[in-house]
């Protein structure tokens, strides 16, 4: 999956974060990082080409915005794990909560 690929990189997951709080222009994404204008431009171009984020023109500046059907993707992943792993820990959770039995003395045997 791309999108995870994607997200692996710590600078990409912020400006993720970033756009969870609403669009932002590149230029005003660029200004919250330590790092130049083209490299956050290329990762948004990253996280674009995922479809982790969108992108629309209007004049000169370019508006980014998180793409629902790109995090839709990643949820129904993590979905398919939660249904995977929820009921195999449930059992281990069950077994681990219950009673370890009593030793038994060895028959025969003196101390």
């Amino acid at each position: 999956m791309q999108h995870f690929a994607a997200l692996a990189d710590p600078t990409r997951r912020q400006i993720v974060e970033l756009l969870g709080r609403g669009q932002r222009a590149a230029g005003e994404i660029a200004e919250g990082f330590a790092i130049s204008a083209p490299a956050v431009s290329q990762h948004l171009k990253v996280l674009r080409e995922a479809g982790l984020v969108r992108v629309r023109v209007d004049g000169q500046r370019r508006i980014y915005e998180l793409n629902p059907d790109g995090l839709a993707e990643i949820d129904a992943w993590l979905d398919r794990v939660r249904r995977f792993w929820g009921p195999r820990l449930d059992a281990l959770e069950a077994e681990l909560r219950k009673p370890a039995p009593a030793k038994r003395k060895a028959k025969g045997r003196k101390r």
